[in-house]
């Protein structure tokens, strides 16, 4: 009776075993909690605002086109013609710009830069009507991890977490999707940040949602990969592992 019982314990602790390790993951889907009809509030964008070192292009248009090239720089290496020129801000926080000189441009987003530009060709009665275009040349997002990693260009004003992901090629199936981090460095101190891509209602009211330049990303790879670096790996939680122990235990209590 007593080797019954411990057989039949052994049998239980080994099906219980298989079961969880067979079990559907919880943590792959994303937005979860986001059915349908329902409706999330979206977190405020938050303004993509140039910085020293970023690369910018400026394109300023004309009615003559003898007169737009006058407010483009004359190198090849900067770029020039229709895509505009290419410039660096520096550690002040300015560029140089042709017929304009010196123009502070360090937190101001795009749209304030381009009317900048237009509002001082207008003041020194350059041009009676100009386009300016400014746009991204480099900036960028970093992303590390179980994840197509590199660098994602940032390509419009309200770049997302998701923007990111999907241009990396999304996340790996090994990826953990419920603590996706977001480091961000704000006057010289960096913060990290959680978001849950599991859960929409996480997501869209994270202060991250909307990508800074140079925000990193970090998806870290789930508990199963983390073991398959260890020496006994997964053996553990494989059905393989219970059945062989419990055929063990089995020949054990037969010795008794």
């Amino acid at each position: 009776m007593k080797k019954a019982f411990w057989f039949l314990s052994v049998v239980m602790v080994t099906i219980v075993a298989m079961l969880s390790s067979c079990s559907t993951p919880k943590d792959i889907a994303y937005f979860q909690d986001f059915n349908m009809g329902k409706s999330i509030m979206v977190q405020n964008p938050v303004e993509i605002k140039f910085k020293a070192d970023d690369e910018i292009r400026i394109l300023v248009s004309t009615q003559r086109e003898e007169l737009s090239k006058q407010f483009s720089l004359s190198t090849s290496s900067s770029g020039g013609g229709n895509e505009g020129s290419r410039y660096t801000i520096d550690t002040d926080g300015c560029i140089r710009f042709p017929m304009l000189g010196k123009i502070h441009v360090a937190g101001l987003n795009r749209q304030e830069l381009q009317e900048t530009i237009r509002d001082l060709i207008m003041e020194k009665d350059l041009v009676r009507d100009p386009i300016v275009t400014v746009d991204y040349s480099n900036l960028y997002v970093i992303i590390l991890g179980d994840v197509g990693t590199g660098r994602v260009q940032i390509d419009r004003d309200k770049f997302t977490i998701l923007d990111a992901l999907g241009s990396s090629g999304d996340l790996k199936i090994t990826g953990q999707r419920t603590n996706v981090k977001v480091i961000r460095e704000n006057y010289g101190k960096k913060t990290a940040y959680e978001v849950n891509l599991c859960s929409a209602e996480d997501l869209y009211s994270s202060p991250v949602y909307y990508l800074q330049q140079n925000d990193v990303i970090y998806v870290e790879m789930n508990k199963k990969e983390k073991r398959n670096s260890t020496v006994m790996g997964n053996s553990m939680v494989q059905p393989a592992f219970w059945m062989s122990l419990a055929s063990f235990l089995v020949g054990v209590m037969n010795w008794f």
